[in-house]
């Protein structure tokens, strides 16, 4: 039985995942939640070692199934050792991304099927489910525009492989996250990216006071 709160932040390339998941962690922390910030694919050693797999070579070095199952072997261990340990002492955990992205990303753009990466997950995600998922929405183009801005050494491996799928990938993509919130208006709330930073992050810290506002201090 887990007691901490589960966030995660999904979205495609560009959605500012990672500076929303930095600011929102900031917020709760200011609310007196221990919080722990984290991230897939990674979050523990070995799942560390594995994005790596993922994240660099060409664009075509992974079938659809391959890559998933290579996604799932790095969920399971940061579950195991990150994840599921922090929940259990309380701590609220922020992640940028979890299963919904393997869905989208793989069962969706890859075309390996949505139904199929469930099935898949089920062994390793079990009835783990996030309490609040914020999918950050943004056009295909004005995302992929803005992810051509970031320069760290990482981002640049990632735009080798994901951000150079061709524009019918990240389509597709997108809508299935879509289709993953109209699915489950409970556990997801559409966040509009294109707006600038600050209202982003205002309209997430909206939902997390719709959603979860009677667990926060």
């Amino acid at each position: 039985m887990t007691h901490g709160i589960f966030i995660t932040l999904e979205g495609g390339e560009g959605a500012g995942k990672t500076t929303q998941q930095s600011l929102l962690a900031k917020a709760l922390r200011a609310k007196g939640l221990e919080v722990l910030a984290t991230r897939e694919p990674g979050g523990s050693p070995g799942a560390e070692d594995i994005r790596r797999l993922l994240v660099e070579g060409e664009v075509e070095r992974w079938t659809p199934m391959s890559e998933t199952l290579l996604l799932l072997a790095a969920r399971n261990d940061h579950l195991a050792r990150t994840i599921l340990p922090a929940l259990e002492k309380g701590t609220c955990v922020v992640c940028d991304r979890f299963s919904d992205s393997t869905i989208a990303y793989q069962g969706g753009g890859m075309e390996l099927g949505a139904d199929m990466v469930r099935e898949l997950s089920g062994p390793v995600v079990g009835e783990m489910a996030p309490d609040l998922t914020l999918i950050l929405d943004i056009e295909v183009e004005a995302g992929l525009q803005r992810a051509e801005t970031r320069v760290n050494g990482e981002a640049e491996n990632h735009i080798q492989r994901y951000e150079r799928m061709d524009k019918e990938f990240h389509e597709r993509m997108r809508q299935c996250f879509l289709d993953i919130a109209a699915q489950e208006p409970g556990r997801c709330v559409i966040i509009d990216a294109a707006q600038e930073m600050d209202k982003v992050h205002g309209d997430i810290m909206a939902a997390v006071n719709e959603k979860l506002g009677a667990r926060l201090p």
